[in-house]
């Protein structure tokens, strides 16, 4: 099933974008633990960048930014604990997107 790096590379693919290629590179490809949290991830990461473009919008640009900036370290968060705990329930949001494996 999962081996003993499984939960670290997991944790790492959170830990920015170099911490996510890092884990992308070193991942077992059959390890379905680890695609869900490089999934993720990634999710968070592109949440992060949308929320960054939103500043450009005049007047609730940098509300909206905020806003989306603390929903992705909340999601975050939940995301660590979850790797660390061994849990693939997807996070809110989300979770239901797929872009690895």
């Amino acid at each position: 099933m999962y081996n003993n790096n499984s939960r670290t590379v997991a944790v790492i693919s959170y830990i920015t974008w170099v911490g996510w290629i890092i884990a992308f590179v070193i991942r077992d490809r059959s390890d379905r633990f680890v695609a869900h949290h490089l999934n993720q991830a990634l999710m968070i990461n592109l949440l992060k960048i949308a929320g960054g473009l939103c500043v450009v919008l005049p007047h609730v640009g940098d509300y909206v930014s905020s806003a989306v900036g603390v929903a992705a370290l909340v999601l975050l968060i939940m995301g660590i604990y979850r790797a660390v705990n061994w849990r693939t329930d997807p996070l809110p949001f989300i979770g239901e997107f797929h872009l690895v494996g």
